[in-house]
Parts: structure tokens; sequence; C-alpha cells
């Protein structure tokens, strides 16, 4: 009975908006680096500015589809800025700048100054921007039972929000599948291959490198927005682990490839229950807390991803052909 209540967990963290939003992120995050070579490590910076502009717009009278594109505006304004100075700049140097950048814009949507709008460190609760999302839904009121999955209809974490994120995702798969077999995806791989060949046949590398990143923290941006949909803005939710997070689903399900941010991010949250729970299972009680045990698992994720990356680099899907970054 236990084994079968940890599998019911294991499969409802498998279709949670929040692992739809961590594939979202890890889609876009796979334009950056799968398939330009982009070494970005300020994902999550995009992911918080999304949330911030679509809360915050929300919160001034604006409904959904209007906060949802006043969000998208601010986190190209951003994906601009931050490429105008950087995008000449290779490997880890680019690295280091991206990560600043997110931590900048955590502190700043932590900072008490900006308390009236973004209620500081304490962040933004759900039921101030929720509601305009929820009143688009037609899946009505009360539960419904699917399987063994029992959920609001429309709810905090429902089937609405569910179905929405997932149906995100598959538009998005479809989307980079296309985009990715066209000629401007083929530059793009040339320009992860080598930058120089591409500006020898009369390419703008720094011109691709900029649409690339635009396009992947738009992507990051929406993923932000599906991620506290089911619960608050908190800025250091969304700060150096979830850009951890995002590397770890996108490595482990395989750069480069159109499933593998998908397949890793649900990989990520799935093993990281079952740890937990076989650890319960085995660990008597008392020896550890619940808080013990959580930290177990994620030692054992920083682990297996340890393994992953010196044994099979090219993750999951992953093709060792697609590993000739230039950075």
């Amino acid at each position: 009975m236990i084994f079968i209540d940890l599998l019911r967990e294991m499969s409802s963290t498998a279709i949670a908006p929040t692992t739809a939003a961590l594939a979202i992120a890890a889609i876009g995050l796979n334009i950056h680096f799968g398939y330009t070579g982009l070494l970005n490590m300020g994902q999550a910076g995009f992911m918080l500015l999304g949330a911030y502009g679509f809360a915050v717009s929300v919160q001034a009278g604006l409904g959904f589809v209007p906060a949802l594109i006043i969000a998208l505006i601010v986190v190209l304004i951003y994906s601009f800025i931050l490429g105008v100075p950087t995008l000449k700049l290779r490997g880890d140097y680019l690295a280091i700048v991206t990560i600043s950048a997110a931590e900048i814009i955590r502190m700043v949507g932590r900072s008490s100054v900006l308390g009236p709008i973004t209620n500081g460190s304490n962040g933004i609760p759900g039921d101030r921007y929720r509601d305009p999302f929820n009143s688009l839904s037609f899946f009505g009121d009360g539960q419904t039972t699917i399987l063994w999955w029992t959920f609001d209809n429309t709810g905090v974490s429902g089937w609405w929000v569910r179905a929405v994120a997932w149906a995100v995702v598959a538009v998005l798969l479809v989307f980079v599948w296309l985009l990715i077999r066209s000629p401007w995806g083929r530059v793009l791989k040339g320009i992860r291959e080598d930058e120089d060949a591409v500006r020898s046949l009369g390419k703008s590398a720094f011109s691709f490198k900029m649409q690339a990143l635009i396009l992947g923290g738009l992507i990051g941006g929406i993923a932000g927005v599906v991620y506290v949909m089911p619960s608050s803005v908190q800025p250091d939710a969304l700060g150096r682990s979830m850009t951890f997070f995002i590397w770890t689903a996108l490595l482990l399900g395989g750069a480069a490839t159109i499933f593998g941010p998908v397949l890793g991010a649900i990989l990520f949250f799935v093993v990281r229950i079952f740890i937990q729970g076989v650890t319960r299972l085995i660990v008597p009680e008392g020896v550890w807390s619940g808080q013990q045990t959580e930290q177990f698992s994620w030692i054992l994720i920083g682990i297996a991803l340890m393994l992953l990356v010196i044994f099979r680099p090219q993750g999951i899907l992953g093709n060792k052909k697609e590993l000739s970054f230039n950075v």
C-alpha cells in the first residue's frame, strides 16, 4: 500500500504544472545552449521577470492577456539589454555575466525599496493575480477523477492549470521542432559548432545569437508565469537553485534534442520523489527528519548529475555529434 501511494505521488508530480514550467524553461535554455552554444547560467532571471511582469500587471487591474503581453515585453527588453554587451563573450565569461544578471533581478525583486510593487522578500501571493487566469477556465467547479488522480477542476493546482501548462509544452515542442529544421535553425547549429565559419558565409553571428537569446528568454518568461500560477511569486524560489534545476533537466534529457527537456524535467522531479519515498521506507522513523530526507535526495541527484556528465554527457536522448560547442 505504501509503495502504491508512492507511485501515485510520483505520477501526480509528473503531470504537475511546476514540472511543466521546468520543462518550458528547459526548452528555452535548449535554444540558448543546445542549439546555439550560449552558456546561459541565468535562465531563472527570465522566469522571474516574466512572473513579476504578469503578477504586477494583474495587480494594476489588467486582464490575463494584456498582463501576459506586458510580461513578455519586459522579458524582451531585458534580453536585448543583456545581449548587446555580452553576446560577444564566450564560455565561462558569458556564464558569469548571465548568472550575475539573474542575481541582480532577484535582489532587486526582494528589495524593500520596491516593496509596494513586489512586496519585497515576502513575494506576491497567488490570490492577487490568479483570478483572471482561472476565470478563463471552461472546466467548471467541483472535482474530477481521471484514473487515480483527483483534482479540482479549476483551483490553485487543478486540472485547468495542468491542461494549460502541458498544452503550452506541446505547442512549444512543435514550434521548436519546426524552427530548428528551418534555415534559421541550421544557422544556429552552425554558430554553435563554428562561429567563424558562419561569419565567413556572410551571416551575422551576433544577430542570430541575439535572436536566440530573445526567443529562449521569452520562453523562459512564459515558464515563469506558469510556475507561479499555482503558487506565488517568490524571488528566492527563482534564483540560482532554479537555474541549477533547469540545467539538470536539460542535461538529463539531452541538450539539442526536442523531447530531452521534457523528459529531463519529468525525471528530475519524479526521481527526487522516488528517492525520498524509498528513504522513508528504509530508514527507521526518528533517525532522519523529513528535511534531512529531502536533503539526501538532492545529494543523490547531484551525484547522479556528475556521473551523467562524466559517462553520458549527451544525456538520455542526446547525440554525441551534437556536443561540438564553440565555447
